[in-house]
């Protein structure tokens, strides 16, 4: 067994994009910067949050965080993306989720201008990644495809089992992965598939993103698969100081005794979505995607 380690990935990934800014900044050009509403005081989020400013700075970018009331309007929230929206000095933007559930997740992010939607969230960037055109893709999704293919797993002709359906997960995903330049073919499982481990026992690689823990046993792997493990759960743990500790949706001590490559929890994927929003900002600087 051996590890999809995201943590190092991402910090070669954030060098990368340190060396360029500093090349942009040797060149005049002023750094690349990227904002983030937050709403309220979700502990996780408000931990992923101060994660990506944290990883802003390390790689010279000017981060802007703007820390919103659990009970802001949703015509505030707008009027703020508006102002966002035109602002020269904002490359992209993300509305950290989830929302409070007086707010319309839709609508709010429909709000965005798909060119500063880094999040990759917004119908037009999720249309064409679907079309395989050149577009924000969401953050998470991009950084598992980037691990899969720097660790040099072979994609094409792979069976990729992908258990879960989300809008920022498991759909965009399957559309990147049955890209011609990827030739993957792609079966996604969810709540309602039947006889889900016959299935899932039959991925060359397969992809957890169903938010439960431990959800994956051992008996539901294939001998040999690569396993991908986008969970992250919080369940208690009285050994820790903190009362808790964070697990995938892998029993990854059973599931590692198969697998030929692994993810862990932390340290895999979500140190990944924050490196791909990285490189979604800066492609935003560059403006190579809309702007050509």
């Amino acid at each position: 067994m051996q590890l999809l380690d995201g943590r190092y990935l991402a910090k070669k990934i954030k060098l990368e994009i340190k060396q360029q800014v500093k090349e942009f900044l040797e060149q005049g050009r002023r750094e690349p910067s990227l904002a983030v509403i937050i709403l309220g005081d979700n502990p996780a989020s408000v931990t992923y949050v101060r994660n990506k400013m944290r990883s802003c700075e390390e790689v010279g970018f000017r981060s802007v965080d703007i820390h919103l009331p659990q009970d802001t309007t949703q015509d505030k929230v707008l009027e703020i993306i508006e102002e966002l929206n035109n602002d020269q000095r904002i490359d992209g933007f993300i509305v950290q989720l989830p929302l409070p559930e007086h707010l319309d997740e839709q609508i709010i992010i429909e709000h965005i201008k798909p060119e500063k939607d880094v999040d990759g969230f917004h119908p037009e960037n999720m249309g064409r990644t679907l079309l395989g055109l050149p577009a924000f893709n969401p953050a998470t999704p991009k950084g598992i495809v980037e691990m899969l293919k720097r660790y040099d797993i072979k994609l094409e002709g792979k069976h990729i089992v992908i258990v879960g359906r989300s809008n920022i997960v498991g759909k965009p995903l399957a559309a990147m992965l049955v890209q011609r330049s990827i030739n993957a073919t792609i079966t996604v499982c969810h709540s309602h598939t039947k006889d889900l481990a016959s299935i899932t026992r039959q991925g060359d690689i397969l992809v957890a993103a169903v938010g439960k823990p431990f959800f994956i046993s051992a008996d539901m792997v294939k001998e040999g698969a690569v396993v991908v493990d986008v969970g992250i759960n919080s369940i208690k743990d009285k050994t820790r100081k903190s009362g808790y500790r964070l697990v995938g949706d892998v029993d990854f001590e059973q599931v590692r005794k198969k697998a030929s490559w692994i993810s862990p929890v932390p340290g895999g994927v979500g140190q990944m979505t924050v490196a791909a929003l990285l490189q979604n900002t800066l492609l935003a600087y560059k403006k190579v995607i809309y702007n050509g």
